[in-house]
């Protein structure tokens, strides 16, 4: 659903006039704000399959030697790594603490080789997250991973949602809702009693297609 689309649904149910596009006054626009503020919380709510991707400049690392820091170019700082594989060695890459990073790095004598585990290291100039690999590479290889990469801020009208609509649309139609005082016959409460119940149906539908995410196994 497009961003426009987003925003008339929103009006709509607040029983305004839908518009050509998002900019068209101030009360659209402030729309168009909560739109984005209800997407970044739905994101956030979970790691939506329609988020996940194993393509791109982010996802394909080629490692240099005696570097161990690389960025996940345009992931940003809500990138979240599911996993990463050294393709080269054709091994998966199993990650490790800071501190775990630190006793190597700091305390003894940093091995070189193939990369088998990584850590996050903050993020770069860019705001892109980056990682640390272990052992220092020796070569060059190559790194492929699947990451959760959360959308920038919708702006323009054609400008497309990628999880679920229905938790945005409720949602910023109980954040408004709240912003204006008065909602013609529903609760405030009530606006996010529904919002949620649609969130919680959304995760449900999507954990579903990744089951061990969800079980909690004992050993």
């Amino acid at each position: 659903m497009t961003y426009l689309n987003l925003v008339n649904n929103v009006l709509r149910r607040l029983r305004e006039d839908a518009v050509l596009t998002v900019a068209n006054d101030t009360y659209s626009t402030m729309v168009g704000d909560f739109v984005n503020d209800a997407k970044e919380i739905v994101e956030s709510a979970w790691d939506w399959s329609a988020l996940r991707t194993t393509s791109g400049s982010p996802l394909t690392i080629t490692t240099s030697s005696g570097d161990f820091t690389y960025s996940l170019t345009g992931s940003g700082d809500k990138g979240k790594v599911l996993n990463i594989i050294n393709d080269t060695s054709n091994l998966r890459m199993e990650y490790q603490t800071q501190n775990w990073f630190d006793d190597k790095f700091l305390v003894q004598t940093p091995a070189s080789g193939a990369p088998e585990y990584y850590t996050y290291n903050g993020v770069d100039t860019n705001g892109d997250t980056q990682i640390d690999v272990y052992p220092k590479p020796d070569g060059v290889y190559s790194l492929k991973s699947r990451i959760v990469i959360r959308k920038t801020a919708l702006s323009s009208d054609t400008d497309t949602l990628a999880v679920p609509s229905q938790p945005v649309i409720h949602l910023a139609v109980a954040l408004l809702a709240r912003e204006r005082g008065e909602t013609g016959g529903t609760s405030t409460a009530e606006y996010f009693s529904i919002a949620d119940k649609y969130l919680s149906d959304a995760v449900a539908l999507d954990a579903q297609k990744h089951p061990e995410e969800t079980i909690f196994y004992t050993p």
